[in-house]
């Protein structure tokens, strides 16, 4: 991101020139852009200029097809006033809905353009403006455009959406507040152990083929393979996977997989306990915002008896595994990095969560399971009331 922010300071430092012409032209020329139509872009980012009297502003900014062209790199509007130049992040997890010529704008027919009042000024209380376009950025690249569309096309046509808001009943509740307390019992037992020592004995076991599976770029096909060499119950699709990976086939001989769209990876049933655990890849040289759960899925999920829901972060160099590490989705430092995506959601979902990918790491490189229940506790009556 370093191109971007020396690209926010140049724009700064032209506050007041009131020319979008000229400082197009200057941004231009500086950072050896390409013109497509009313986009410019280099491998780092990808801009529009924009007019307008202040920051609020209503303009068209450009079509959905076309974004979906950009949408894998940071996408900016440079909002040049009178007195100052404003900086938009404005990829499609930034936008609230899709405005001119969009009525007929489904999955898969891409119609449509959005406004500038159409761009989120904020997520998840994450203002959109210069000092946090990457922050922003990193939350939208764990998305994407795929993901992001459903939720565009629901908000632009009133369609009615998919799925369900989780109805919290009295006896529910009350098991959902226990689960902080009902993690930290199972952190400190006997049984978490076990789970640790089977999962760490899957990562020992495929040590090598992770290792390759990491230089994979595309986030989302990384991930599932490695989630799928630890916890997969398929062991004929485990050996096709092994065998792509061993003959470092990656680009046309995976086989073709689906994993189930649920809360875990690794289900794991104790005497007092009914575990779920998600597994996670942090590339350790890469930052990323880890998907960490839908927020309906797993208030229904803590509703049941004795659930116990972790997440098994296993860090990845490019030469070896740094560490593993098995923490509660209620460990202190996991959850005051989570980011809450609820603005982001459709009107039958109280949203999605992802994870500071920071807090991954220093949890990986130095482990830590404490858990702060009453603090857990406000943030689960946090959800219940979304």
């Amino acid at each position: 991101m370093s191109q971007i922010s020396e690209l926010l300071d140049f724009v700064s430092t032209h506050h007041g020139i009131n020319d979008k012409e000229k400082l197009t032209k200057l941004i231009v020329e500086k950072f050896c852009l390409t013109q497509d139509r009313k986009v410019f872009y280099c491998s780092d980012f990808a801009i529009r200029f924009s007019k307008g009297a202040g920051p609020s502003f209503a303009n068209t900014v450009l079509s959905l097809s076309s974004l979906k062209k950009v949408d894998h790199l940071p996408f900016l509007v440079c909002l040049v006033t009178p007195t100052e130049n404003h900086v938009f992040l404005a990829n499609s997890t930034l936008l609230r809905k899709i405005s001119h010529s969009s009525h007929e704008l489904r999955i898969d027919n891409i119609k449509g353009s959005f406004n500038g009042s159409d761009i989120f000024r904020e997520l998840d209380g994450i203002s959109n403006e210069p000092k946090n376009i990457q922050r922003l950025f990193e939350i939208h690249r764990e998305i994407g455009f795929e993901e992001n569309l459903p939720r565009l096309v629901e908000a632009t046509n009133n369609i009615a959406p998919t799925g369900h808001k989780f109805v919290v009943l009295s006896d529910a509740e009350g098991r959902i507040m226990d689960a902080p307390a009902r993690a930290a019992r199972f952190v400190a037992s006997a049984d978490a152990v076990t789970l640790k020592r089977e999962l760490d004995e899957q990562v020992e076991r495929f040590k090598n083929e992770i290792l390759i599976a990491a230089m994979i770029e595309n986030v989302n096909v990384r991930g599932r393979i490695i989630e799928y060499l630890i916890a997969g119950e398929d062991e004929a699709l485990r050996q096709q996977l092994i065998a792509a990976l061993q003959n470092r086939n990656t680009a046309t001989g995976i086989p073709a997989f689906k994993t189930d769209n649920t809360l875990g990876d690794y289900q794991r049933i104790f005497d007092e306990y009914f575990t779920e655990t998600d597994v996670k890849t942090k590339i350790m040289v890469l930052a990323s915002n880890p998907k960490a759960y839908n927020l309906d899925k797993i208030l229904e999920f803590l509703a049941t008896e004795k659930s116990v829901f972790m997440f098994y972060f296993v860090g990845v160099d490019p030469a070896r595994i740094v560490n593993t590490v098995l923490v509660s989705m209620f460990q202190t430092d996991l959850l005051n990095s989570t980011i809450l995506l609820k603005h982001w959601s459709g009107r039958n979902s109280r949203g999605v969560s992802q994870f500071e990918g920071k807090t991954i790491e220093a949890l990986i490189r130095k482990p830590r399971t404490d858990i702060d229940t009453d603090k857990a506790k406000k943030f689960l009556m946090n959800l219940v009331a979304l």
